[in-house]
């Protein structure tokens, strides 16, 4: 293998790490959120730095897959879910 496919290939894995470090090294509290919007219903699981982040996080999950459009999108997101478990990682 070329060297200069090894530097590149270490390169985008550096990268891939830093990544992943900056998006969960805050993420304190972990909530899974189940909704159930026009018949529809969808659980998702989501982490953030608080509870209310990890919250919201979650609830929008959940509707991505129930809800089309934006205004379905806006309405699921502020409906009250079925289930709400919360807690830290």
């Amino acid at each position: 293998m070329k060297r200069s496919t090894l530097y590149g290939l270490a390169a985008v894995l550096a990268v891939a790490a830093l990544f992943f470090f900056m998006t969960t090294a805050r993420a304190k509290v972990q909530c899974r959120v189940c909704i159930e919007f026009r018949g529809r219903s969808n659980c998702a699981t989501a982490v953030g730095a608080t509870q209310q982040a990890a919250r919201d996080g979650a609830q929008t999950t959940a509707c991505g897959p129930i809800a089309s459009g934006m205004d379905e999108q806006i309405g699921c997101g502020r409906a009250e879910p079925t289930l709400v478990q919360c807690g830290s990682r």
